[in-house]
């Protein structure tokens, strides 16, 4: 499936965190290769400039897990994009590498994995809030779409830190979905499912790649997602 996510007169404007591995930079991608304006975030500056030069997406250095890079990152969305449509919180921690049971998780693992995949994504929605609510109230939509797992709902062994992070974010996905509808602002959790990710890699080593699917296989998915909670014109076909 192919879907164009502009209109001549008012390209989406998109920001994807964790854009320069996996399925961020899958996404990252493909919505520059659908005449969408996009932002990305990821941690280390190297990387983000070769993506950004690939691409010609707009790269911004910073770290979601940390809360003093927040304000500077939604700062930085808005003025490079001018205003924002759709918000990707797809950067994410396992936790312990190698995944380890919880009672032999440090506490400093569960930290990382909660800040980068629940306060992470909860602090930048929330800055970045006043700029989805003003392109909804423009009625070219407001979307946030927090990437969830399979492991949000199922109890993996050794997915300890990372699945209760996610079942958090996905539950707080709800709530906050409920929340905004007056504004207009939708809020999806998805699980894009098994991907072929060097994060996957780092999980399961050694795993057999070849069953799991290709970030842009994923990307797609999330895609036509975010695209089904907008408001028609912002999604065309060709």
């Amino acid at each position: 499936m192919s879907v164009h996510v502009q209109t001549p007169q008012t390209p989406l404007r998109v920001a994807v965190t964790g854009g320069t591995s996996g399925l961020g930079l899958a996404l990252v991608r493909a919505f520059v290769g659908r005449g969408a304006k996009v932002a990305f975030v990821a941690r280390t500056a190297g990387a983000v400039a070769a993506v950004a030069a690939e691409t010609g997406a707009v790269g911004i250095v910073g770290d979601v897990a940390r809360k003093d890079d927040i304000h500077r990152i939604a700062l930085q969305v808005t003025a490079a994009l001018g205003g924002l449509d759709v918000l990707i919180n797809n950067a994410s921690d396992l936790g312990p590498v190698p995944l380890a049971l919880l009672a032999d998780t440090d506490c400093e693992d569960v930290e990382r994995a909660l800040q980068t995949n629940l306060l992470g994504p909860f602090r930048l929605s929330k800055a970045l809030l006043g700029a989805l609510a003003g392109a909804a109230r423009e009625g070219r939509g407001g979307v946030i779409v927090n990437i969830s797992s399979d492991a949000a709902v199922t109890p993996y062994e050794t997915w300890g830190a990372y699945g209760a992070s996610k079942a958090a974010l996905r539950h707080l996905s709800q709530i906050w979905d409920a929340e905004l509808a007056g504004e207009g602002v939708r809020v999806l959790s998805l699980d894009p499912g098994d991907m072929d990710t060097p994060m996957h890699a780092a999980a399961i080593p050694g795993a057999d790649r070849t069953a799991s699917q290709r970030p842009e296989e994923a990307a797609e998915g999330v895609i036509a997602a975010t695209l089904s909670a907008l408001p028609a014109p912002e999604a065309m076909s060709p």
